[in-house]
């Protein structure tokens, strides 16, 4: 099927959406969160299902029970018709659990499909609907490896190494 330059740079910036949303959920950067979504958009995790104003403030209180998070995005499936589009984005998300009541240091990784309704709305594409979908999900034992070698340690805010340009 032959696409036109308009529905490539379409698929282009709804593939960066979801990127951005990656690293605003594991830079726990709020701000670019919002940006990810139409301010009436929804969300339906199966766990929560809400606007945009319940989702960040679950966000902000789930996300602090994790020492990191790691979100990578792989196939993504993208269909434009006009100002609408479906999209469906394979993720592994790896969640690293701190030693609590419920084990030893662990990670939570799921394998899930993030499916879309994305609008562009004043040519700014932008996630109108978005369903989670769980296809697998496993908790892993983290193995003590001693000290941490010398190299850049991560942030899960905006002063990680990744802001500075």
């Amino acid at each position: 099927m032959k696409k036109t330059i308009d529905e490539v740079v379409a698929e282009a910036a709804i593939r960066s959406v979801q990127i951005s949303y990656c690293r605003a959920i594991d830079r726990m950067d709020f701000d670019l969160l919002r940006t990810c979504f139409h301010p009436d958009a929804t969300a339906d995790y199966g766990f929560f299902s809400g606007g945009m104003d319940e989702f960040i403030a679950m966000a902000k209180t789930s996300l602090k029970s994790f020492t990191t998070t790691t979100h990578f995005t792989g196939n993504q499936l993208v269909e434009v018709n006009g100002d609408s589009a479906w999209a469906e984005h394979y993720t592994v998300a790896t969640h690293r659990c701190p030693a609590d009541e419920n084990g030893p240091v662990r990670d939570f990784v799921t394998i899930i499909r993030y499916a879309d309704r994305m609008e562009r709305r004043e040519g700014d594409w932008r996630i109108a609907k978005r369903v989670l979908i769980l296809d697998s999900w496993r908790m892993d034992p983290v193995a003590e490896l001693g000290s941490a070698p010398k190299v850049q340690p991560g942030r899960r805010d905006r002063g990680d190494p990744s802001y500075l340009r």
